[in-house]
């Protein structure tokens, strides 16, 4: 297990060896332990401070970063641009050397395409306590790191072999960024998985990360592909994750947008396509679900759906992850 790893970033696994992750990923089974029975960890990080500074609204990423700092002992402080002086114009030096002074880590959720990883990569060149990703434009390394341990935990440690399949889905109501599949291609194709990518045309992931999964993958002597069939993905799939995103590389244009997606309503999970893939396969989604247009209310809450389980890993993945790199002793 790696230990030093206090002061480290969180911007995107790419910036962390597979054993930096895996001593991620084994403090938070650990801490999983220690929550199911009820035993006292907030000694760990006692009375440390986390800055969440959110560009965007959340569900399950401010509540797990919050719940997950009391439960370490420590406080997490939820920050917005308007009620900052980063909606003023407030460069990321002066913010962050300023938060930096009050507290122990940073969090950073900007999903603005074109700036969002920019911003924190800024950030972090200039305070010396951990920035970490709560998602961006590029990566939802967070996210990804859940994925990941609610895999290994249905599938056991070795992968090898395995057809992870991240397939595009139809949804009516708004863009979502790219970050979620382009994690998932990212991180998938290290941990010995063959990875298929399924989306129509026009909802194309970003080239650089297109580029390190294939990378990955050579490296693992394992397969990573890009198809148009979502009946094709799916066939004997050992995890489907199936959700929606917008065609960011050609326009995010709200009534082009709508119009691309509106072409492709047929890009559903449904109980019929489940049955492509394997027996034992398990169903993933990252939440929120678009029940109906995404995925069929019998496949979000059938015997393959594990999107529950995956949702709770945030909060172990990320007490991990805080305690390594703010500080903490076990």
């Amino acid at each position: 297990m790696q230990t030093t790893l206090l002061g480290k970033d969180f911007i995107t696994t790419e910036d962390w060896t597979n054993d930096e992750l895996i001593s991620m990923m084994d403090l938070a089974g650990d801490l999983k332990r220690r929550f199911a029975i009820g035993e006292p960890h907030d000694h760990i990080l006692r009375s440390k401070t986390l800055f969440m500074l959110f560009f965007e609204e959340s569900t399950r990423t401010r509540n797990s970063f919050e719940s997950g700092m009391t439960q370490l002992g420590g406080h997490a402080i939820y920050l917005t641009p308007s009620a900052t002086q980063v909606g003023h114009g407030e460069n990321s030096k002066d913010t962050g050397g300023v938060l930096q002074r009050y507290g122990h880590g940073i969090s950073v959720r900007d999903c603005r395409t074109g700036i969002g990883q920019a911003y924190q990569y800024e950030l972090a060149s200039h305070v010396d306590i951990p920035v970490i990703s709560m998602q961006d434009d590029v990566d939802h390394p967070c996210q990804a790191m859940a994925d990941l341990m609610t895999i290994r935990e249905k599938f056991g440690n070795d992968l090898r072999g395995r057809k992870f399949v991240i397939s595009w889905t139809y949804a009516p109501k708004y863009v979502r960024p790219l970050s979620v599949p382009q994690a998932l291609v990212m991180l998938m194709t290290r941990w010995g998985m063959d990875v298929t990518l399924a989306h129509p045309k026009g909802f194309e992931l970003m080239p650089k990360c297109l580029e390190s999964a294939q990378a990955h993958a050579a490296e693992n002597g394992t397969k990573f592909e890009v198809v148009d069939d979502m009946d094709a993905a799916f066939e004997d799939g050992d995890v489907i994750y199936a959700k929606s995103w917008g065609p960011i590389m050609e326009t995010e244009e709200p009534a082009a947008v709508q119009a691309m997606c509106d072409q492709h309503k047929d890009w559903i999970a449904d109980e019929r396509r489940m049955e492509l893939a394997k027996k034992k396969s398990i169903y993933m989604h990252c939440m929120p679900i678009d029940r109906g247009y995404e995925a069929t209310d019998a496949v979000v809450d059938g015997p393959h759906s594990v999107i529950y389980d995956e949702a709770e890993n945030r909060l172990h993945v990320q007490k991990a992850l805080m305690a390594l790199t703010m500080g903490g002793r076990l």
